[in-house]
């Protein structure tokens, strides 16, 4: 069965950090996925230091590994989300909608979410590991 992992930005910036709990989840996984969202938050994060166009760098040379694949945005993903809204205000447990986003996908790749951020612990059904 194919190991497939999702990462979330902590995920992505522990991994550049070297972090070994992270480096050796993503190692050991057949498939690494990742949302159009946290890439937003990534380039964001990017432009407001200094080391934008290095940061690029690094990250287009990540996303090019043969492992590594781009999660689509779609109509199930949107279900999915709004699903997700609806039960953490049922539970008055909100969590960063960005990371809702992140979540829905996960859930819609049958992929664990790797991240260093326990609201996701708030989210009935989600596969997660927690760095």
């Amino acid at each position: 069965m194919e190991v497939k992992l999702f990462l979330d930005t902590s995920a992505y910036s522990g991994f550049r950090k070297g972090v070994p709990s992270v480096v050796e989840k993503i190692s050991g996984c057949d498939c690494v996925l990742i949302s159009p969202v946290m890439l937003g938050e990534l380039m964001y994060g990017f432009r407001k230091g200094a080391k934008y166009e290095q940061n690029m760098r690094v990250l287009r040379r990540f996303l090019d590994h043969e492992a590594v694949e781009i999660a689509p945005l779609g109509e199930v993903t949107a279900d999915r989300y709004s699903r997700i809204v609806m039960q953490l205000k049922k539970d008055g447990s909100p969590i960063p909608i960005n990371d809702v986003w992140i979540a829905a996908q996960t859930m819609e790749h049958g992929a664990e979410l790797l991240t260093s951020d326990h609201h996701f612990e708030q989210v009935a059904g989600l596969a997660y590991t927690i760095y």
